[in-house]
């Protein structure tokens, strides 16, 4: 007969046995790797940054760079100085010049967006190249570098007081409102009056080589002010906030391209990839397609996404009339038109 003490003792003799197997069986198990593909384009998009981006955004480099690679499988998580136990070290990669962690897939693969993902960091939660909607490993790298900017906002000191002082949360704590505010797309008079926005912008931006360059961006101006009488308040606070926030990181992926177009040698590896595109070649794209595409672009079918060409184009625009906005960027939140007026 056996004894209660040996039957426990027994018991966790074979606890202990199956622990240690299935530890040992955890430690054979290969860890995932980190494609050379991804580690070239996540290493361009940190140099890139590094080699221009405080040219364009005073601090840009005292931004976090966290980022969580996603792909079928796994998720890499990158340059994050506070990695949650749910994540494993792989190794230290020199080419990222940071160590590597990996767990198992949590976020949609084609995922390009920045939140606090991992221990409240604003981190960039992106697919692989090829599992998002952009074209080329080089408007990949772009992409990145636009939800860095949202890292650098998101950082500021007073970002998080000021957004709820905008009253458009309406108890809602989990951020996701920025993305549902039910702002009022389908309304055929807004539509129309933001068509009209968008025609004049784009004339504007036509015109800032020409004589009547001031002329067309009073016009335009004047058709925002008839665009925000159509607008509740709240409505309007929303409607800039998207175009202070989303626009202007967008107006900095444009930027960055053009400089790296002109001032960034690419590496031979990134140079290598099959979907290489030059940077200047980008930038000529995207700087003479703004201007064009404005025109075409259907609020009700886009909804909140065509507020980012507006708001890049509205600092661009910006940029001819008053070359010290971006100073104001950080210190006066939400409202590009009080820039022009300074």
């Amino acid at each position: 007969m056996t004894t209660p003490c040996r039957f426990v003792a027994s018991l966790l003799s074979i606890c202990v046995t199956l622990l240690a197997f299935a530890l040992s069986q955890a430690l054979c198990q290969p860890k995932p790797v980190l494609l050379d593909r991804d580690r070239i384009r996540l290493a361009e998009a940190f140099r890139l940054a590094d080699e221009l981006g405080n040219i364009i955004w005073k601090d840009w480099d005292e931004a976090p760079f966290a980022v969580l690679l996603v792909t079928t499988e796994h998720e890499f998580l990158i340059r994050h100085p506070k990695p949650t136990i749910d994540f494993s070290l792989i190794s230290y990669d020199s080419l990222l010049q940071s160590n590597v962690y990996y767990r198992k897939r949590v976020f949609q693969p084609n995922l390009l967006a920045t939140f606090p993902a991992v221990s409240g960091v604003p981190t960039i939660v992106v697919g692989q190249a090829e599992n998002t909607n952009v074209e080329n490993s080089t408007r990949w790298v772009l992409a990145v570098l636009h939800e860095h900017f949202h890292q650098l906002q998101t950082s500021q000191p007073s970002y998080y007081p000021d957004v709820e002082a905008l009253n458009l949360s309406r108890g809602d704590q989990t951020g996701t409102w920025m993305l549902n505010y039910p702002f009022p797309y389908d309304s055929s008079t807004i539509n129309e009056q933001f068509s009209s926005l968008c025609t004049k912008l784009s004339d504007a931006l036509r015109s800032r080589r020409s004589m009547d360059f001031r002329p067309k961006v009073a016009a335009y101006l004047r058709a925002r002010e008839e665009f925000r009488r159509h607008l509740s308040d709240d409505d309007y606070r929303y409607f800039s906030f998207q175009v202070w926030q989303e626009g202007v990181a967008r107006y900095t992926e444009y930027r960055i391209a053009s400089l790296a177009g002109q001032l960034f040698e690419p590496s031979e590896s990134f140079r290598s990839l099959p979907d290489f595109t030059p940077f200047k070649a980008e930038a000529d794209t995207l700087h003479e397609g703004l201007p064009k595409a404005l025109p075409l672009f259907s609020l009700a079918a886009l909804k909140r996404i065509a507020f980012y060409p507006l708001g890049a184009g509205e600092a661009f625009l910006l940029d001819a009339v008053n070359s010290a906005w971006r100073e104001l960027y950080f210190k006066e939140k939400f409202f590009l038109e009080r820039y022009f007026q300074r």
